[in-house]
């Protein structure tokens, strides 16, 4: 940990004097403590100067890492030890049911439960999640792949969505192929599954691709395409954006669904069962 703590601190400084006055240590110890690292990895984290020093590239890929790191275990410590104990809480989500579903009534959690802090991190894939501890994960998909205990939250129905102008313009289904069609390849309901239920045929679509469905949604209002709404998870996106419907009958289910889950509910901490309660009264 002393390493780390080093380590940070020349990082941010760039400079093994400067890090040794924020520490209360001496440059050459300094030194001492970043090449134990260095060794202990089997890799250069700097690369010195005479009066400087700078990352390599492992050295600037490990930093960030290591700064969360920190702070949580900074920040995790003051909860629970600190002149005001609080319950760090947990929570890795996707992304779209952060931004959309929880983001908006965080507050809400805040207010009825001011002894808990929640950490929430996101991502779209379980790769984001790989190595993180949480106590709870709103996932997309297949829930059993993640933990024992699972509650089912929402599904999403489907729809096309354009700026104004681009949406009034498309009148039948057939006039969608004329404009490209930003897909988010992460999902396994996609444009193909739209235009499939549309009885269009994909070998006359255009795709572009994103990451995420707020992605799409930001491309589509610059103008970049037609991208699809995963109602309600989406319902924040698409408002925000100015997204509008393109095909207001249109509206086809999804094939998968949110799910929060966890390894064993009867092994859930106070603070993650307050969270689960909750959420499932949300939703």
């Amino acid at each position: 940990m002393n390493w780390l703590r080093v380590f940070e601190a020349a990082a941010r400084t760039e400079s093994f004097a400067r890090a040794g006055r924020v520490l209360n240590m001496s440059a050459a110890a300094v030194s001492q403590q970043v090449k134990a690292l260095e060794t202990h990895l089997g890799k250069p984290l700097f690369v010195r100067h005479a009066h400087s020093v700078a990352l390599t590239e492992a050295g600037r890929a490990y930093l960030p890492g290591v700064q969360q790191s920190l702070q949580l275990l900074e920040a995790s410590t003051e909860g629970l030890f600190g002149t005001r104990a609080e319950q760090p809480l947990y929570v890795q989500s996707n992304l779209l049911f952060a931004h959309g579903v929880l983001a908006p009534r965080v507050a809400e959690f805040t207010a009825l439960h001011p002894e808990i802090r929640l950490i929430l991190s996101t991502g779209n894939i379980p790769a984001d999640f790989a190595g993180r501890f949480s106590d709870l994960q709103i996932i997309f998909g297949a829930p059993s792949a993640y933990g024992a205990g699972h509650d089912p939250l929402i599904g999403e129905t489907l729809f096309p969505v354009a700026l104004p102008a681009v949406a009034e313009a498309i009148r039948v289904p057939e006039d969608l192929l004329a404009h490209p069609l930003i897909e988010v390849a992460t999902h396994r309901a996609g444009w193909p599954h739209v235009l499939d239920a549309l009885r269009l045929p994909g070998h006359g679509a255009r795709l572009s691709f994103a990451d995420s469905t707020v992605m799409a949604a930001n491309l589509a209002a610059y103008g970049g395409g037609i991208a699809l709404a995963r109602a309600p998870a989406s319902d924040v996106a698409m408002a925000q954006t100015g997204l509008v419907p393109c095909l207001p009958e249109v509206r086809i289910a999804g094939q998968e669904a949110y799910h929060l889950v966890y390894p064993d509910r009867a092994a859930l901490r106070p603070a993650a069962r307050a969270f689960r309660d909750w959420l499932l009264d949300v939703v």
